[in-house]
This record gives structure tokens, sequence and C-alpha cells, in this order.
């Protein structure tokens, strides 16, 4: 009797603390998405360039040049995000193309969460300024991958000098060298860049609500199998690069929670510009992210 009432308070104590976890994440998407639908302006174009090319580099930079992780796991945790996703790639074409499906429209919102929006807070609120540190890695290694890679799948070609013009690289490629030689910026600009960086989290999580509120979602059926296959196969990918190269706990949760983040609002962005299905992919942005949910949460309890 005993063992049954103490395993019963574990479990709404564990469901407590990732409700705690994640109602933030979902209570600042829920804001942009009312402030929409109640008919208010809200410049994306403007917030997301401000975020992608200002507090997110900061972010990125303030959060590798201070970080307390040992770079040996950085390392560690940056070669099975990239294995990871590698893996990913592969198994998803390999179901697109047997499928018969369009790997321009559907290929890039398979393989890329959304790992700045949600999973950057979700780790944060999860695992403290160490998770922050953590999954900032990740994110940064998937900004990437999208910039060229990711270009390649939709626009049929890489783009080398689009990736150059990036902040998030140069964010990246300092915080590491800054972090690297042991180097500290004077205490008065790493309190600007923080302070910089610190609006980051909030306004990406209230322009997903925008976003997903703006959005017009096409073929319900596909977009709920499509978004599950990517849950199982990203969940997979990240469990197995995790113990591939014997990452700690914190650091395997992080990749795992970051693999299964739903599709990002920036693939819709791309399929619009580059002139693919744009509806199709909007299907798979609002339904993976209600899906999420459900996921994410669920996905979180076994992780603490």
């Amino acid at each position: 009797m005993r063992a049954g009432r103490f395993a019963r308070k574990q479990t709404v104590e564990l469901a407590l603390t990732v409700i705690r976890i994640t109602a933030p994440v979902f209570i600042l998407a829920s804001i942009g998405y009312g402030w929409r639908r109640a008919g208010y302006d809200y410049p994306t174009e403007f917030v997301t360039r401000l975020v992608m090319t200002l507090a997110v580099p900061c972010l990125i930079f303030t959060a590798l040049m201070q970080t307390e992780v040992d770079p040996a796991a950085l390392t560690a945790l940056s070669l099975a995000a990239l294995a990871a996703y590698a893996a990913v790639i592969v198994v998803t074409w390999g179901i697109i193309a047997a499928l018969g499906m369009d790997r321009a429209s559907l290929l890039a919102p398979l393989v890329f969460g959304n790992t700045g929006n949600i999973g950057l807070p979700l780790a944060l609120f999860a695992f403290g300024e160490i998770g922050l540190d953590l999954a900032v890695v990740v994110f940064a290694a998937m900004a990437l991958l999208t910039f060229t890679i990711g270009l390649w799948m939709v626009a049929g070609a890489a783009r080398p000098a689009r990736v150059l013009r990036e902040p998030i690289l140069w964010g990246t490629i300092l915080g590491a060298l800054f972090l690297w030689q042991g180097w500290q910026t004077p205490v008065w600009l790493t309190n600007t860049l923080e302070l910089v960086g610190q609006i980051a989290i909030p306004l990406m999580l209230i322009t997903l609500g925008v976003a997903v509120a703006r959005l017009q979602p096409g073929r319900i059926g596909q977009a709920v199998v499509l978004s599950a296959v990517k849950f199982a196969i990203c969940l997979a990918a990240g469990i197995a690069a995790g113990h591939l190269f014997d990452l700690d706990p914190v650091p395997f949760a992080v990749l795992t929670l970051q693999m299964v983040t739903p599709v990002a609002v920036t693939s819709y962005l791309l399929a619009e510009r580059y002139k693919v299905d744009a509806e199709a992919v909007a299907g798979l942005v609002v339904v993976s992210t209600l899906m999420a949910v459900v996921a994410l949460p669920i996905t979180l309890s076994f992780l603490l």
C-alpha cells in the first residue's frame, strides 16, 4: 500500500514538474496566437530579422563564451547532433523516395525541427543555464545545416555565400573561439550582449504563435502521418547518436529534446520563397506543433 502511494506521489510530482517546465513555452506561444487572432498588428518580418541577426547570435556567443560545460562534452554533443541529423536525412529521404513524394517540399521540414523557438526555452526551463548552453550547440548545428544542405533540399542548389552572411555563423565561431582560448569580453560589453540575447527566447515563442495563427494548413491527414513519422525517426536518431557518442545524461536529454521539436516555421518561409508546396509545409508546421503539446511533455518525462 505504501509502495503504491509512493509511486502515485512520484508520478504526480513528475507530472507537475513537466507542466512547470513546458507551460511557459506554450503560454508565450499562445500569447502570440491570441494577439494575431485578436487582429492586432505584428511585424513578423521585422521581429524575425531582429531575432535572427542580432538577438540569437548574441545569445549563442555569450552562452558559448561563458559556459561551464567541458569543451570535450560540447564537441561530443556537436558530433552527435551532426550524426543524428545525417541519419534523419538518409532515412527520411528513403521514405520520401519510396512513397514517390515531393522531396523539395517535404524533406527539409521533416529533417529540421524548431530547435530555436521551442528547443532553446524548453532546455532552459528543464535543465537551467547548462541546458541552454547545450541546446545552443544543437541549435547552431541545425541552423548551419538549414542554410546549407537545407537550402539545397528546397532550392536544388547550395549557397555558400548565404551561409557566410549569416550572423548565427559568426556568433557560433566567435563563441567557440572565446571558449577555446578562455577569453572574456569586458563586463560592460558582456552585460549588453546578454541583455540583447535575453530578448530572443520570448520573442521567438510569441512569433511562433503569431506565425501558426497566420498559416492555412493543407492536407491534414498527410500532415498527421508525416508529423508522427518525423517524431519517431528523430527520436530514434537522437537516442542512437546519444548512445553512440556516450553522452552524459543532460547532454543526452537536450539532444533528444532538440531532435523531436516540431517542424520549424523557417521551413514554411523557405517553401514560400522557393515556390514549392508551401500549403503542405504549412500543414506540417501546424499539425506537428499541436502534436508537440502532448509529445514533448511525454518525452521530457522520460528524460528527467
